[in-house]
């Protein structure tokens, strides 16, 4: 017995690919459409996991690259675990490491800072020259961030990794590219990709013999192919055929143009079977995750509520804006008179404009459980929409108002 499955409750109207579900892990149950908070080192940065709990995040994404690093998948695993680990009592997520690890160098953090239409190739090439990681067929060799000691992964010891960590979900090891990667690097990286896929799920079934005492871990491809319909689809063809079997779910990853975000995530969710969930890498804008569930995709998890948070931006209904700005200092109205956050209920807006220029932890913490519930209670709300049928007006609606 595994103790995961998927089931398929509620389906947006006129064939689109949206649904509402539930996954279940050893853990507890996921709603889906649902956001996964990331807390990348074991925490959400400056929120106690029990008030994530209490905000309705219903599990939280770590990374394994970082864990691996510090404090060591050893010492996560003798704890029982991420989730014990962290004193967090829901389902964990943790990633393969792959982007971490392939986003070592100052070319590759160039191209994520920057639009991409004002760099050029020959940019791209020189930064390269500083990339810290080095990529071939059997894996990749990094320098860690921490000490510039050497290191390597490999789709074997990524699964380790994970398995030490325990997460309820892991990912397969994926090459992560950009969109100023070619076409034909991009081909090399889906097989590559593929193959890597492959390695996992065998390394994957061996750990789980060997680890039968531990819950049950649910492994998920990794579908890649930039804005390339054919290589999407592709991709997604080949990581269910990969065996009998095949995964317990996937992930849709890689260079995503929010233009055609949509498009992508169709093409995907139309070749992946219907009764696998769907985890959307990187995605938390609120246009972004209603285009995203029309087109199939179940979860997503995202460091951006935290991050924006932590500098000063805050979402509202009419959209975000950062507290700092003069305006509200002498504003004593809540961050959204519609929230119902712990600090929008006990806080001001002039509160937050003071704890931030005096550069007071305490900001982090008001602005991020804010920032996380507003996510969090707007991905629920597109939920029950899905479930009751006012999926299209919610969404006309709620995004007229956010973008004025």
């Amino acid at each position: 017995m595994s103790d995961f499955s998927f089931t398929v409750e509620h389906r947006l109207s006129y064939g689109r690919l949206g649904r509402a579900g539930v996954i279940h892990t050893p853990h507890g149950d996921i709603k889906t459409p649902a956001f996964i908070p990331v807390g990348t080192q074991a925490t959400v940065k400056g929120v106690l996991p029990e008030v994530m709990r209490m905000m309705g995040a219903q599990a939280i994404l770590a990374n394994a690259y970082h864990l691996y690093l510090q404090p060591g998948a050893e010492i996560v695993d003798t704890a029982g675990g991420v989730g014990a680990f962290m004193n967090w009592p829901g389902p964990t997520f943790t990633d393969s490491g792959g982007f971490q690890v392939l986003s070592q160098g100052a070319g590759f953090k160039k191209v994520l800072a920057m639009d991409v239409e004002g760099l050029t190739r020959d940019d791209v090439i020189a930064e390269g020259k500083e990339r810290l990681a080095k990529v071939d067929d059997e894996g990749v060799d990094f320098t860690s961030y921490l000490d510039g000691s050497a290191h390597r992964f490999t789709p074997e010891i990524s699964m380790q990794i994970q398995h030490q960590l325990g997460a309820d979900i892991i990912f397969a090891f994926d090459e992560c590219t950009t969109l100023l990667n070619t076409r034909e690097y991009q081909e090399k990286a889906v097989a590559r990709t593929q193959a890597w896929a492959e390695r996992c799920l065998d390394e994957h079934y061996r750990l789980t013999a060997e680890r039968a005492d531990k819950p049950y871990q649910a492994l998920f491809g990794v579908v890649q192919g930039a804005q390339y319909e054919d290589l999407r689809r592709q991709a997604s063809r080949e990581l269910i055929a990969t065996n009998s079997i095949g995964f317990d779910g996937y992930g849709i990853g890689g260079a995503l143009q929010k233009e055609n975000l949509g498009e992508i995530v169709r093409w995907v969710c139309e070749e992946l079977p219907a009764d696998r969930p769907r985890h959307l890498l990187g995605i938390s804008e609120p246009d972004d995750l209603f285009t995203a569930i029309e087109n199939g995709a179940d979860t997503f998890d995202c460091v951006k509520p935290s991050r924006e948070g932590r500098n000063a931006a805050l979402y509202t209904l009419d959209g975000r804006f950062n507290v700092t700005n003069a305006a509200n200092r002498h504003d004593f109205s809540p961050i959204d008179e519609t929230c119902d956050c712990y600090t929008c209920k006990h806080y001001t807006r002039a509160y937050l404009h003071h704890l931030f220029k005096a550069k007071e932890l305490l900001a982090y913490t008001l602005a991020t459980i804010h920032n996380e519930r507003f996510i969090l209670r707007l991905v629920d709300d597109i939920r029950e929409t899905i479930i009751d049928g006012s999926f299209d007006s919610f969404r006309s609606s709620f995004l007229d108002r956010y973008f004025g």
